[in-house]
């Protein structure tokens, strides 16, 4: 169960992000997944493949990004990829659009896959327990009429996650294969507020919605057909096309911009949940990063020297590793890159992207 078909399994890597949550480190052509934020760690787009390498076929992995970063995503694989599966969206269009690209190169291939659909920028170090999670969805997805999601056990009432809500747990001629508990997927919960966060965490029955997704394509197709028609007609197109490309230019721009959380996740027939057995951590933002730095006897984080006075609970990042000198703040994050520097409340993460879009276009 550990060793999936090379021929039969694919994986698809989700490598678009637009490179605000962590700006002004992150830029649109150098995005989270490109960045290496943790010291002495390769960029999570390279960890994301290695994880894979031996495992899964090189020609069987697919990398989907945008226009912007593709060039710099070329330069990064091009030693652990065919350059033919580096595919650019014409144009930003959701993640549905995307996954539907992604199941019609494969459908080409092989009809009767299996895909898994892994973002490009988590941060996962327990590449067996990975690997051994993976393999049980594949399993699974390749058995039952089913589209298999992963879920990570809540460790906190975060806010900044979506979560799933398990149901029954699920049994099957295949259950003495699997080494995890199954549950069916009852519903998908959209990003708490902190209360109904915590609400979720003393019922026990809500894991954290990992974005990972396994699926037999003749599953997939057969719930878009269901409830997304025209992603479904799409993926039939490239599977019979002549010219991959050309269709993909001409169709694309007619999908609609949807998440494939309500295009389908919402709304499919049968949907397991498998509780991951690996360490797991999204990196959303300076504050979630600030665990992997080192914290001084005043709650402050920093990746370079600082000296700090009447100051605390602060997180500090110099790209240039200059020292950086703290006096009398509480609570914010201080960013110092060759060209610009950010000064933010801790408590105005979500308002990002609202910045970013007023930073001039050539810091962004």
């Amino acid at each position: 169960m550990n060793e999936p078909s090379p021929s039969s399994t694919y994986a698809l890597i989700l490598a678009g992000g637009s490179g605000t949550r962590f700006w002004p480190l992150s830029r649109k052509l150098r995005p989270k997944q490109l960045l290496s934020l943790v010291e002495d760690e390769k960029c999570m787009l390279l960890q994301t493949v290695e994880r894979l390498s031996g495992w899964i076929a090189p020609e069987n992995i697919l990398i989907l990004t945008n226009s912007d970063q593709e060039q710099a995503v070329r330069e990064l694989l091009y030693h652990q990829l065919p350059a033919n599966n580096i595919l650019s969206e014409p144009e930003k269009r959701d993640t549905a659009p995307a996954i539907a690209l992604a199941a019609g190169w494969v459908a080409a291939r092989d009809p009767n896959a299996t895909l898994m659909v892994l973002p490009s920028d988590q941060l996962i170090k327990d590449v067996a327990a990975f690997r051994q999670t993976l393999a049980q969805g594949i399993d699974l997805a390749s058995r039952e009429a089913a589209i298999i999601t992963i879920g990570i056990k809540p460790s906190w009432p975060c806010t900044d996650y979506g979560y799933i809500q398990k149901g029954a747990a699920f049994t099957s001629a295949s259950s003495k294969r699997q080494k995890s508990p199954v549950y069916q997927v009852d519903c998908f919960r959209e990003k708490p507020n902190a209360q109904l966060a915590a609400e979720f965490i003393e019922q026990g029955n809500f894991t954290w919605n990992a974005g990972i997704f396994v699926w037999a394509i003749p599953t997939l197709i057969r719930e878009l057909q269901q409830h997304c028609p025209p992603l479904a007609e799409f993926i039939e197109v490239l599977r019979t096309s002549a010219d991959f490309s050309q269709s993909i230019q001409q169709h694309f721009s007619t999908l609609p911009k949807i998440s494939i959380d309500y295009a389908l996740m919402e709304k499919a027939s049968c949907v397991l949940n498998i509780e991951a057995t690996f360490d797991w951590d999204d990196l959303g933002n300076w504050v979630s990063a600030a665990k992997y730095f080192e914290k001084n006897s005043q709650g402050n984080v920093a990746n370079t020297s600082m000296t700090s006075v009447e100051s605390s609970d602060n997180v500090v990042y110099s790209e240039d590793k200059v020292h950086i000198a703290l006096l009398g703040v509480n609570n914010l994050i201080v960013v110092q890159t060759s060209d610009a520097i950010l000064v933010a409340a801790k408590g105005a993460m979500d308002e990002m992207k609202n910045l970013v879009d007023q930073i001039p276009d050539e810091l962004t």
